[in-house]
């Protein structure tokens, strides 16, 4: 990690400071951007969004998906962790402690915007920083690119479906005409134009293709913060109400990282996996996309809602809790490599008491 992405939580609090104080200095200019909008599209978050995204799926090569069945076993618990276990664990946690443990000291008007912010969150697995974290931990760099590239495949066609049951089930009203809308936009939109230039530049060469990616990289960051002045600029008077509304939302979200994170390296330790192919399987569902859950918040909520809030809370606390689980995958390798081992022998050992 540069040293501007490893103090990246250090940046999101001095850009929820800016917000708040610009908010309340001047509450007009910040009313007039947020009526800047066609169709429910806010245009200047939308083009903010488009920054954030598009150089990280221009890191996505989708011909990696050949590559999948080479390790079938840690891209089985990639999948069933992020599809399967995930969105539907922090629904679970997001009732739990926003409808229940927590909500006398919540605003009861979005307590429904709390939940659905949260299950954007944990329905968009993570894109671009899971290639960060793999490095960090060793992780096959190959199976952390196929493992992405199928995920943003499956996400093209399951983000809308999924979020749409997980709000029905928790008794929240689907926009489905703004769902699948913010599909298109930011998801589908996105991915075909990433590809598109990513194949044009590479035509000119991996070293152009390799400069193009270093100078827009940084624009991705600097329009999430940007967003974030924009988002907290709005949120600022219920944030200055209710000042512990933060530390809250961060309960689900860090209960989920590490259960999530901790499920898929134990079932990878089960399967026999190499220690490089359960980090990234392990923190990839971790994870989040999260500029693309910050975007649908923000597009079928609003930038006063709960939902908007919610997901910004996973920016937060993003960089010190992986880094934290990426800690814990390294220093545990000793014990991780001797399950694997034992995993083996066992297979071994059958083997041999079923041949003839």
């Amino acid at each position: 990690m540069n040293r501007f992405e490893r103090f990246l939580t250090l940046w999101v609090v001095l850009c929820i400071g800016a917000g708040i104080a610009l908010g309340q200095a001047a509450p007009g200019v910040f009313q007039a951007i947020g009526r800047l909008e066609v169709a429910r599209v806010n245009l200047p978050v939308g083009l903010l969004i488009w920054v954030m995204v598009v150089p990280m799926l221009l890191k996505v090569d989708f011909a990696a998906l050949g590559q999948v069945r080479r390790h079938w076993r840690g891209i089985g618990v990639t999948l069933f962790i992020n599809w399967g276990v995930k969105p539907f664990s922090m629904a679970l946690l997001a009732w739990l402690f926003i409808r229940h443990v927590f909500a006398a000291w919540l605003p009861a008007d979005q307590l429904d915007g709390y939940v659905a912010g949260l299950i954007l969150l944990a329905a968009a697995p993570c894109t671009a920083m899971v290639f960060v974290w793999s490095r960090l931990t060793g992780g096959d760099p190959v199976f952390t690119l196929s493992q992405v590239a199928l995920n943003d495949t499956i996400m093209v066609f399951a983000f809308a479906p999924l979020v749409g049951l997980l709000l029905g089930l928790s008794a929240i009203t689907v926009p489905w005409d703004t769902l699948l809308v913010s599909v298109g936009l930011y998801i589908v939109i996105p991915v075909v134009f990433a590809q598109l230039w990513r194949r044009a530049l590479l035509r000119r060469g991996q070293p152009a293709f390799d400069r193009v990616l270093g100078r827009i990289g940084p624009l991705s960051i600097a329009a999430l913060l940007l967003t974030l002045v924009l988002l907290f600029a709005f949120q600022g008077e219920a944030i200055l109400r209710q000042p512990l509304v933060i530390a809250m939302l961060a309960v689900p979200i860090l209960i989920q990282v590490f259960f999530n994170s901790g499920l898929a390296y134990w079932l990878n330790r089960k399967m026999g996996e190499q220690h490089s192919i359960a980090c990234p399987s392990a923190l990839i569902g971790a994870s989040n996309f999260f500029e693309l859950a910050v975007a649908a918040a923000i597009s079928l909520f609003g930038f006063h809602s709960g939902a908007a809030l919610a997901t910004v809370v996973g920016v937060l606390i993003e960089v010190p809790v992986m880094l934290l689980v990426v800690r814990i995958v390294n220093r545990s390798r000793g014990w991780y490599d001797a399950g694997t081992a034992n995993a083996h022998a066992a297979g071994s050992s059958s083997s041999h008491r079923v041949s003839p």
